[in-house]
């Protein structure tokens, strides 16, 4: 039975990737079983990383506590002398290392819990399309952690606006769950944000969003773009909103500019099928689209030799 999946499963035996629908939930069922597996394995590292140093890698929690421990020492709870986070519920210290060392195992098995997704999906695609895919997937992980990349410069300097609105009557003692909680979504939402380019570039390759309309909707985007970093950036200074909006509107640009190329090249393609090259401003000419080749099973008119019609006048 396991070698007659594996033949289903093989593009040299089935290649049209044709199951069952009961094929089909097995299959599906065991790749989320080893997805999860996966990122188990790397939650039980990412716990352990939490508090242990792996030579000049510094530990989990020395670098979710960079941003709070950046702010200036008037601003922060600081009884010991150090920089720490409180603890105000039992249990609290080991469900926040638990949510992190998941988080992390998430994203540090990503490859091998993305490639079981794949490999469930990949039958079903044709050649091209697993090619595409497979390209999307690389560019949408290193968007992914630039994304994260840039929050970690954003988060201290939110935070130092944030605390500070309480002035001298206030002193800043963060609860390590609400902390932690805040960091992880702000990685999410500047991660996600850099996933817009590639959502452009899709949706401009099934033809929902073509050149033309990106070109002429091109600044209100950027106005969006800016509007949105003013809701997602945790403070109200300007250099972390102007950070995003500026990151995401160079890679709004670039989006753009591939639209304009496989827009153009796609013109190009349809223009030799329809036997003659356009210049990119021409349309194409109606004539060409509805223009039919000749039935060669139709009969010919008939043709009279010319001697034959000089007889015909000399009778009549």
């Amino acid at each position: 039975m396991a070698s007659e999946r594996r033949k289903l499963r093989s593009r040299r035996h089935n290649p049209d990737g044709t199951m069952a629908l009961r094929e089909h939930l097995y299959e599906l069922r065991n790749r989320l079983g080893l997805a999860v597996l996966a990122i188990l394995a790397g939650g039980v590292f990412g716990f352990i990383w939490f508090f242990t140093r792996f030579g000049p890698v510094p530990s989990l929690g020395d670098i979710l506590l960079q941003p709070y421990c950046s702010l200036p020492a008037d601003l922060r709870f600081n009884p010991n002398g150090s920089c720490q986070l409180l603890q105000t519920q039992p249990f609290e210290a080991f469900l926040v290392q638990f949510k992190v060392g998941i988080a992390a195992g998430a994203v540090i098995t990503a490859p091998l819990w993305l490639y079981q997704v794949w490999a469930f999906i990949t039958p079903g695609l044709h050649k091209h399309e697993r090619r595409f895919a497979g390209t999307f997937v690389l560019f949408a992980s290193l968007l992914f952690l630039a994304g994260g990349f840039l929050a970690f410069y954003v988060i201290p300097q939110g935070l130092e606006v944030l605390v500070s609105f309480g002035g001298s009557f206030f002193i800043t003692a963060l609860n390590a769950s609400d902390y932690i909680s805040f960091v992880l979504v702000m990685l999410l939402i500047f991660g996600v944000s850099f996933e817009m380019p590639l959502l452009v570039i899709m949706l401009n390759r099934v033809g929902v969003l073509p050149y033309a309309n990106l070109k002429r909707w091109r600044r209100g985007m950027i106005f969006a773009l800016f509007v949105f970093a003013a809701f997602a950036t945790p403070g109200t200074d300007p250099i972390s909103m102007v950070a995003l909006a500026v990151a995401m509107t160079v890679l709004l640009e670039v989006a753009v500019q591939v639209s304009r190329v496989h827009d153009r090249r796609k013109a190009r393609r349809e223009a030799a099928a329809l036997g003659g090259p356009l210049d990119d401003d021409e349309a194409t000419p109606s004539s060409a689209l509805f223009a039919t080749e000749p039935d060669p099973a139709a009969d010919p008119q008939p043709v009279q030799p010319a001697e034959q019609v000089k007889r015909t006048d000399d009778i009549t």
